[in-house]
Protein backbone atom coordinates (compact mmCIF):
# COMPACT_ATOMS: atom_id res chain seq x y z
CA UNK A 1 0.00 0.00 0.00
CA UNK A 2 1.30 3.46 -1.14
CA UNK A 3 1.59 5.87 1.74
CA UNK A 4 1.18 9.09 1.73
CA UNK A 5 5.25 10.98 2.24
CA UNK A 6 4.87 12.05 5.38
CA UNK A 7 8.01 14.72 6.08
CA UNK A 8 8.05 14.16 9.84
CA UNK A 9 8.17 10.38 9.56
CA UNK A 10 11.11 10.96 6.73
CA UNK A 11 12.95 13.04 9.28
CA UNK A 12 12.88 10.55 12.10
CA UNK A 13 14.13 7.80 9.62
CA UNK A 14 17.49 5.98 9.39
CA UNK A 15 20.26 8.01 6.29
CA UNK A 16 20.41 4.64 4.23
CA UNK A 17 22.85 6.87 2.09
CA UNK A 18 25.69 8.38 4.76
CA UNK A 19 27.36 11.82 4.45
CA UNK A 20 30.80 12.17 3.82
CA UNK A 21 30.46 10.29 0.16
CA UNK A 22 32.43 11.94 -2.71
CA UNK A 23 29.47 13.17 -5.09
CA UNK A 24 30.32 16.92 -6.14
CA UNK A 25 28.90 19.79 -4.18
CA UNK A 26 25.19 20.08 -5.31
CA UNK A 27 24.89 16.94 -7.12
CA UNK A 28 21.48 16.06 -7.28
CA UNK A 29 22.11 12.75 -7.86
CA UNK A 30 22.78 12.36 -4.53
CA UNK A 31 19.76 14.17 -3.47
CA UNK A 32 17.39 11.48 -5.92
CA UNK A 33 19.29 8.26 -4.00
CA UNK A 34 18.24 9.69 -0.66
CA UNK A 35 14.80 10.59 -1.54
CA UNK A 36 14.56 7.40 -3.04
CA UNK A 37 16.06 5.26 -0.12
CA UNK A 38 13.46 7.24 2.20
CA UNK A 39 11.03 6.48 -0.15
CA UNK A 40 11.78 2.49 -0.23
CA UNK A 41 11.66 2.34 3.42
CA UNK A 42 8.00 3.64 3.41
CA UNK A 43 6.97 0.25 1.72
CA UNK A 44 8.27 -2.18 4.87
CA UNK A 45 10.46 -4.23 2.43
CA UNK A 46 13.57 -5.45 3.16
CA UNK A 47 15.90 -4.55 -0.42
CA UNK A 48 18.74 -4.94 -2.51
CA UNK A 49 20.47 -1.75 -4.24
CA UNK A 50 21.87 -2.53 -7.96
CA UNK A 51 24.46 0.09 -9.33
CA UNK A 52 25.72 0.64 -12.78
CA UNK A 53 29.02 2.08 -12.85
CA UNK A 54 28.97 6.05 -13.32
CA UNK A 55 28.85 9.46 -11.15
CA UNK A 56 26.67 7.71 -8.47
CA UNK A 57 28.32 4.33 -7.93
CA UNK A 58 32.24 5.80 -7.86
CA UNK A 59 32.26 8.60 -6.20
CA UNK A 60 30.19 6.69 -3.28
CA UNK A 61 32.14 3.10 -2.83
CA UNK A 62 35.81 4.38 -3.36
CA UNK A 63 37.74 1.58 -1.81
CA UNK A 64 37.72 0.27 1.03
CA UNK A 65 34.60 2.70 1.89
CA UNK A 66 30.81 2.75 1.21
CA UNK A 67 27.89 5.31 1.34
CA UNK A 68 25.49 2.61 1.48
CA UNK A 69 23.75 1.38 4.60
CA UNK A 70 21.75 -1.46 2.32
CA UNK A 71 22.74 -4.52 0.72
CA UNK A 72 24.61 -2.71 -2.76
CA UNK A 73 25.88 -4.55 -5.76
CA UNK A 74 28.44 -3.07 -8.40
CA UNK A 75 28.09 -3.76 -12.06
CA UNK A 76 29.32 -2.87 -15.29
CA UNK A 77 28.27 0.33 -17.02
CA UNK A 78 26.03 -1.55 -19.32
CA UNK A 79 24.91 -4.92 -17.72
CA UNK A 80 22.83 -3.01 -14.46
CA UNK A 81 19.83 -4.48 -15.50
CA UNK A 82 21.01 -7.87 -16.25
CA UNK A 83 22.59 -8.33 -12.62
CA UNK A 84 19.20 -7.04 -11.20
CA UNK A 85 17.46 -9.72 -13.32
CA UNK A 86 20.08 -12.27 -11.53
CA UNK A 87 19.28 -11.08 -8.16
CA UNK A 88 15.69 -10.96 -8.56
CA UNK A 89 15.58 -14.89 -9.85
CA UNK A 90 17.66 -15.63 -7.36
CA UNK A 91 15.70 -14.24 -4.61
CA UNK A 92 12.38 -15.99 -6.37
CA UNK A 93 14.54 -19.22 -6.41
CA UNK A 94 15.67 -19.04 -2.85
CA UNK A 95 11.45 -18.09 -1.69
CA UNK A 96 10.10 -21.28 -3.74
CA UNK A 97 12.98 -23.52 -1.87
CA UNK A 98 11.68 -22.33 1.42
CA UNK A 99 15.16 -20.99 2.41
CA UNK A 100 14.30 -17.43 2.29
CA UNK A 101 10.80 -16.59 4.19
CA UNK A 102 10.38 -13.00 3.09
CA UNK A 103 10.16 -10.51 0.77
CA UNK A 104 12.97 -9.10 -0.83
CA UNK A 105 12.78 -6.15 -3.26
CA UNK A 106 15.50 -4.84 -5.67
CA UNK A 107 16.18 -1.61 -6.76
CA UNK A 108 18.54 -0.39 -9.68
CA UNK A 109 20.48 2.79 -10.41
CA UNK A 110 21.89 3.74 -13.71
CA UNK A 111 22.85 6.93 -15.40
CA UNK A 112 21.47 8.30 -18.63
CA UNK A 113 24.70 6.62 -20.46
CA UNK A 114 24.00 3.38 -19.16
CA UNK A 115 20.60 3.09 -19.40
CA UNK A 116 19.98 4.96 -22.71
CA UNK A 117 22.77 4.33 -24.38
CA UNK A 118 24.83 1.01 -23.58
CA UNK A 119 22.56 -0.83 -21.35
CA UNK A 120 19.36 -0.12 -23.05
CA UNK A 121 19.86 -3.88 -24.59
CA UNK A 122 19.96 -5.72 -20.99
CA UNK A 123 17.20 -3.34 -19.91
CA UNK A 124 14.95 -4.23 -22.94
CA UNK A 125 15.59 -7.92 -22.13
CA UNK A 126 14.84 -7.60 -18.80
CA UNK A 127 11.13 -5.52 -19.19
CA UNK A 128 10.31 -8.47 -21.93
CA UNK A 129 10.70 -10.94 -19.52
CA UNK A 130 9.22 -9.37 -16.82
CA UNK A 131 11.56 -9.31 -13.80
CA UNK A 132 9.97 -7.81 -10.91
CA UNK A 133 12.28 -4.55 -9.91
CA UNK A 134 12.05 -0.89 -10.22
CA UNK A 135 14.95 0.27 -12.17
CA UNK A 136 16.01 4.07 -11.60
CA UNK A 137 17.61 6.11 -13.91
CA UNK A 138 19.30 9.29 -12.60
CA UNK A 139 19.21 11.33 -15.93
CA UNK A 140 22.17 13.97 -15.70
CA UNK A 141 21.70 14.13 -20.32
CA UNK A 142 25.29 13.27 -20.89
CA UNK A 143 28.43 11.08 -19.40
CA UNK A 144 29.54 13.06 -16.31
CA UNK A 145 31.46 10.70 -14.90
CA UNK A 146 34.06 10.06 -17.71
CA UNK A 147 34.07 13.42 -18.85
CA UNK A 148 30.87 15.19 -20.28
CA UNK A 149 30.31 13.21 -23.38
CA UNK A 150 27.45 13.67 -25.23
CA UNK A 151 24.27 10.41 -24.36
CA UNK A 152 21.05 9.71 -25.89
CA UNK A 153 20.02 11.97 -23.14
CA UNK A 154 21.36 15.14 -24.17
CA UNK A 155 19.32 18.08 -25.53
CA UNK A 156 19.76 19.57 -28.41
CA UNK A 157 22.51 22.36 -28.68
CA UNK A 158 23.92 21.13 -25.44
CA UNK A 159 27.57 21.74 -25.16
CA UNK A 160 29.34 18.49 -24.10
CA UNK A 161 33.15 17.47 -24.93
CA UNK A 162 31.51 15.22 -28.02
CA UNK A 163 29.24 17.48 -29.36
CA UNK A 164 31.45 20.69 -28.73
CA UNK A 165 30.56 24.38 -29.85
CA UNK A 166 32.00 25.89 -33.20
CA UNK A 167 32.18 27.32 -36.53
CA UNK A 168 31.50 23.70 -37.47
CA UNK A 169 28.38 23.05 -35.43
CA UNK A 170 26.58 24.62 -32.48
CA UNK A 171 26.64 22.13 -29.73
CA UNK A 172 24.58 18.72 -30.28
CA UNK A 173 22.78 18.72 -33.51
CA UNK A 174 20.34 15.98 -32.63
CA UNK A 175 16.95 15.74 -29.97
CA UNK A 176 16.93 13.00 -27.03
CA UNK A 177 15.12 10.21 -26.94
CA UNK A 178 12.25 9.97 -25.52
CA UNK A 179 13.11 6.51 -23.25
CA UNK A 180 10.44 6.58 -20.87
CA UNK A 181 7.47 6.45 -23.79
CA UNK A 182 9.86 3.43 -25.15
CA UNK A 183 9.87 1.87 -22.16
CA UNK A 184 6.29 2.22 -21.73
CA UNK A 185 5.53 0.78 -25.36
CA UNK A 186 7.31 -2.40 -23.94
CA UNK A 187 4.55 -2.65 -21.50
CA UNK A 188 6.38 -2.38 -18.57
CA UNK A 189 3.79 -2.40 -15.05
CA UNK A 190 4.26 0.87 -14.35
CA UNK A 191 7.11 3.78 -15.66
CA UNK A 192 6.70 7.22 -14.40
CA UNK A 193 9.14 10.58 -14.70
CA UNK A 194 9.96 12.49 -11.27
CA UNK A 195 11.88 15.55 -10.60
CA UNK A 196 13.62 16.03 -6.53
CA UNK A 197 12.40 19.25 -7.12
CA UNK A 198 9.16 17.48 -6.65
CA UNK A 199 9.59 15.23 -4.00
CA UNK A 200 6.74 14.10 -2.64
CA UNK A 201 5.25 12.88 -6.10
CA UNK A 202 8.98 10.92 -6.70
CA UNK A 203 8.78 9.56 -3.57
CA UNK A 204 4.72 8.58 -4.14
CA UNK A 205 5.79 6.77 -7.46
CA UNK A 206 8.76 5.09 -5.74
CA UNK A 207 6.20 3.51 -3.67
CA UNK A 208 4.47 2.16 -6.52
CA UNK A 209 7.20 0.87 -8.63
CA UNK A 210 8.18 -1.37 -5.51
CA UNK A 211 5.01 -2.27 -4.57
CA UNK A 212 3.70 -3.40 -8.32
CA UNK A 213 4.75 -6.59 -9.49
CA UNK A 214 6.66 -6.68 -12.81
CA UNK A 215 9.25 -4.44 -14.11
CA UNK A 216 9.08 -0.71 -12.80
CA UNK A 217 10.82 2.33 -14.31
CA UNK A 218 11.21 5.90 -13.22
CA UNK A 219 13.20 8.46 -14.87
CA UNK A 220 14.23 10.93 -12.75
CA UNK A 221 15.96 14.57 -13.33
CA UNK A 222 19.44 14.63 -11.99
CA UNK A 223 20.51 18.23 -12.57
CA UNK A 224 24.60 18.12 -12.42
CA UNK A 225 26.30 21.93 -11.70
CA UNK A 226 29.61 20.44 -13.35
CA UNK A 227 27.88 19.44 -16.65
CA UNK A 228 25.42 21.81 -16.98
CA UNK A 229 27.82 24.79 -15.64
CA UNK A 230 26.23 26.69 -13.15
CA UNK A 231 26.86 27.27 -9.70
CA UNK A 232 26.48 24.48 -7.04
CA UNK A 233 23.11 25.53 -5.35
CA UNK A 234 21.07 25.63 -7.81
CA UNK A 235 20.58 22.62 -8.68
CA UNK A 236 17.06 22.09 -7.68
CA UNK A 237 16.23 25.36 -8.91
CA UNK A 238 17.19 24.26 -12.35
CA UNK A 239 14.96 21.12 -12.00
CA UNK A 240 11.96 22.70 -11.02
CA UNK A 241 12.23 24.99 -14.40
CA UNK A 242 12.63 22.06 -16.15
CA UNK A 243 9.13 21.19 -15.38
CA UNK A 244 7.37 24.30 -15.21
CA UNK A 245 9.07 25.13 -19.10
CA UNK A 246 7.15 21.39 -19.90
CA UNK A 247 11.06 20.19 -21.14
CA UNK A 248 10.27 17.65 -18.35
CA UNK A 249 6.66 16.42 -17.42
CA UNK A 250 5.99 14.72 -14.50
CA UNK A 251 3.61 11.89 -16.23
CA UNK A 252 3.19 8.05 -14.98
CA UNK A 253 1.56 5.04 -16.86
CA UNK A 254 0.54 2.00 -16.01
CA UNK A 255 1.11 -1.53 -18.02
CA UNK A 256 1.25 -1.00 -21.99
CA UNK A 257 -0.89 2.53 -21.76
CA UNK A 258 -3.62 1.03 -19.57
CA UNK A 259 -4.00 4.43 -17.94
CA UNK A 260 -1.96 7.17 -18.45
CA UNK A 261 -1.80 10.50 -16.30
CA UNK A 262 0.08 13.45 -16.10
CA UNK A 263 0.99 14.56 -12.36
CA UNK A 264 1.81 18.17 -12.76
CA UNK A 265 0.24 20.65 -15.10
CA UNK A 266 1.73 24.42 -14.88
CA UNK A 267 -0.68 26.89 -14.11
CA UNK A 268 0.70 29.48 -17.09
CA UNK A 269 2.95 28.23 -20.09
CA UNK A 270 7.06 29.12 -19.27
CA UNK A 271 9.25 30.16 -22.06
CA UNK A 272 11.87 27.05 -22.17
CA UNK A 273 14.24 29.90 -22.32
CA UNK A 274 13.76 30.66 -18.84
CA UNK A 275 15.41 26.93 -18.19
CA UNK A 276 18.36 27.32 -21.06
CA UNK A 277 19.13 30.57 -19.39
CA UNK A 278 20.38 28.99 -16.05
CA UNK A 279 22.93 26.86 -18.03
CA UNK A 280 26.23 27.60 -19.57
CA UNK A 281 26.28 24.88 -21.55
CA UNK A 282 23.15 26.90 -23.99
CA UNK A 283 25.22 30.09 -23.28
CA UNK A 284 25.96 29.86 -27.23
CA UNK A 285 22.38 29.61 -28.08
CA UNK A 286 21.96 33.43 -27.31
CA UNK A 287 24.31 34.28 -30.20
CA UNK A 288 21.83 35.45 -32.78
CA UNK A 289 23.26 32.92 -35.36
CA UNK A 290 22.06 30.05 -32.80
CA UNK A 291 18.76 31.30 -31.90
CA UNK A 292 16.75 29.08 -33.98
CA UNK A 293 17.57 26.49 -32.00
CA UNK A 294 15.99 28.34 -29.09
CA UNK A 295 13.03 28.03 -31.21
CA UNK A 296 13.35 24.75 -32.07
CA UNK A 297 13.79 23.54 -28.70
CA UNK A 298 10.33 25.48 -27.89
CA UNK A 299 8.71 23.93 -30.51
CA UNK A 300 9.75 20.13 -29.64
CA UNK A 301 8.55 20.78 -26.40
CA UNK A 302 5.27 22.20 -27.56
CA UNK A 303 4.83 19.05 -29.47
CA UNK A 304 5.82 16.42 -26.66
CA UNK A 305 2.89 18.15 -24.37
CA UNK A 306 0.20 18.24 -26.83
CA UNK A 307 0.99 14.35 -27.47
CA UNK A 308 1.55 13.75 -23.62
CA UNK A 309 -2.09 15.27 -23.46
CA UNK A 310 -3.76 13.70 -26.00
CA UNK A 311 -2.29 10.44 -24.45
CA UNK A 312 -4.00 11.11 -21.12
CA UNK A 313 -7.05 12.07 -23.08
CA UNK A 314 -7.44 8.42 -24.84
CA UNK A 315 -6.07 6.23 -22.08
CA UNK A 316 -6.39 8.11 -18.59
CA UNK A 317 -8.88 6.87 -16.37
CA UNK A 318 -12.43 8.14 -16.75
Amino acid sequence: MVKPVNLKQISAQKELLSPGHRLCAGCVAAIIARQVLHAAQLTGYDFVVINATGCLEVATTIYPYTAWRVPWMHNAFENAASTGSGVEAAIRALKRKGILKKDIKVIIFGGDGGTYDIGFQALSGAIERGHDFLYICYNNEAYMNTGIQRSGATPLGAWTTTSPVGKAKPGKTEHRKDLPLIIAAHGAAYTATANPAFFMDLMTKVQKGIEIEGPAYIEMYSDCNRGWRHDTGVGIKVAKMATETRIWPLYEVEGKFRNFKINYKPSKKVPVEEWIKLQGRFRHLFKEENRWIIEEIQRAVDENWERLLKLEETFGKK
